[in-house]
């Protein structure tokens, strides 16, 4: 065993195979070649060229730019391409810079439109400004320009092309002044709210201010946001500063009752609390307009809820809807219901004698009529939608 010769494998016991010294046939087929230059090829393979001398008075240090431009024809003729150098493989390397301008120029109009540079100048004043400190956040935290640059226009795709919000009635909202705006409320997580400040911004040019939950306060992230977009906590003294100032008010009567009701009670309006909105605009004699939004209730339909697990992180309800928590975070995009929002025709309260705020009836009769008129109006709607997709 000792002198028994070895042969590598794969070399079909031929001597010679696998040594090194020739390339086999498998890898010779692997090398593109030129129609009628194999025979040349391997004909140059048995006999090298030798290398040219170097040229008088010139150091023998380079010798690799001589066998460069040497061997350069041999390859053109075998079909092989010329070495690349580390210069040439730089990122801009035959590229001239007019090109890169266009390129840019190109990629801004589709992205700002034709005044592009117009965008372009009025972002950079608005980084300058935020820099700077140069700009303006009223007492409540309300942060105007990143409300209209920003927020609305990050919720304006989604109300124009997943809910294809329809809005009537418009013309019911004042176009100065102060004035309450009380909506029905449902889907789960307060969507609809979002969605109504877009839908009056961009009928009306006017921002709407809600009254928001204790708990949207309390959330770190959340709470700035709310506060930035021209949300205050849901207070009479808050309100009706609000009011007095000649902002348009938004609130939200049934709460957590509202969008955690499950989806067999969609549409059938919960109790609207004790008439607080109601005291408000009667001492600051706004008038109250009714909002009724239908879609909503179907963008996460409530099918269960999770009690003792609410209880323990201390929220108002663990929703359980057909896709969440079946699909995890995927179940988080609501379905693209079709909406519609329809405001009413306002209530005035400035005809009503100084201190009808203190009498309960009254704000009992006035917090009625205001429910009763935005469930009548869902009523009719429901009616008159054909789907709720469509």
């Amino acid at each position: 065993m000792g002198d028994a010769e070895i042969i590598p494998i794969g070399t079909r016991g031929r001597p010679g195979r696998a040594t090194g010294t020739q390339p086999s046939s498998a890898a010779r087929s692997l090398a593109p070649r030129a129609k009628g230059t194999a025979r040349r090829a391997h004909h140059r393979a048995e006999s090298p060229i030798e290398p040219p001398a170097a040229e008088p008075g010139k150091p023998d240090d380079q010798p690799g730019e001589a066998a460069t431009a040497a061997d350069q024809p041999a390859m053109a003729e075998v079909g092989q391409r010329p070495a690349v150098t580390t210069r040439d493989r730089g990122p801009l390397a035959g590229i001239p810079a007019a090109d890169w301008l266009a390129a840019f120029q190109h990629a801004a109009v589709e992205l700002f439109g034709d005044q592009w540079e117009v965008q372009l100048a009025h972002f950079l004043a608005f980084l300058r400004r935020r820099v700077t400190g140069d700009y303006v956040v009223d007492e409540y935290g309300f942060d105007q320009e990143v409300t209209q640059r920003f927020f609305m226009a990050a919720l304006r795709p989604i109300a124009e092309k997943w809910f294809r919000i329809e809005v009537r009635g418009v013309e019911n909202i004042p176009t100065e002044g102060g004035a309450l705006v009380v909506s029905n409320h449902s889907g789960t997580i307060p969507v609809d709210g979002l969605m109504t400040m877009v839908a009056i911004h961009d009928e009306t040019g006017r921002f709407l201010r809600p009254l928001g939950a204790d708990l949207v306060f309390k959330m770190p992230f959340v709470s700035t946001m709310a506060r930035k977009g021209g949300a205050t906590l849901a207070c009479s003294e808050d309100a009706e500063r609000m009011l007095s100032g000649g902002e348009l008010v938004g609130v939200w009567p049934e709460g957590f009752k509202g969008i955690g009701k499950p989806y067999s009670e969609r549409y059938k309006l919960q109790r609207f609390g004790r008439g607080g909105f109601v005291g408000a605009a009667l001492r600051t004699g706004v008038p109250i307009v009714p909002l009724s939004v239908v879609g909503a209730e179907e963008i996460y339909p409530l099918v269960g809820n999770l009690p003792s697990l609410a209880r323990l992180l201390g929220v108002p309800y663990i929703p359980i809807t057909p896709l969440f928590p079946l699909l995890g975070p995927l179940g988080l995009v609501p379905l693209p219901s079709k909406w519609l929002l329809e405001f009413g025709e306002p209530i005035r309260t400035d005809e009503y004698d100084d201190g009808a705020a203190e009498d309960p009836m009254l704000v009992f009769n006035v917090t009625d009529q205001v429910r009763e008129t935005i469930q009548q109006t869902l009523y009719s709607l429901l009616m008159k939608r054909e789907s709720v997709f469509r």
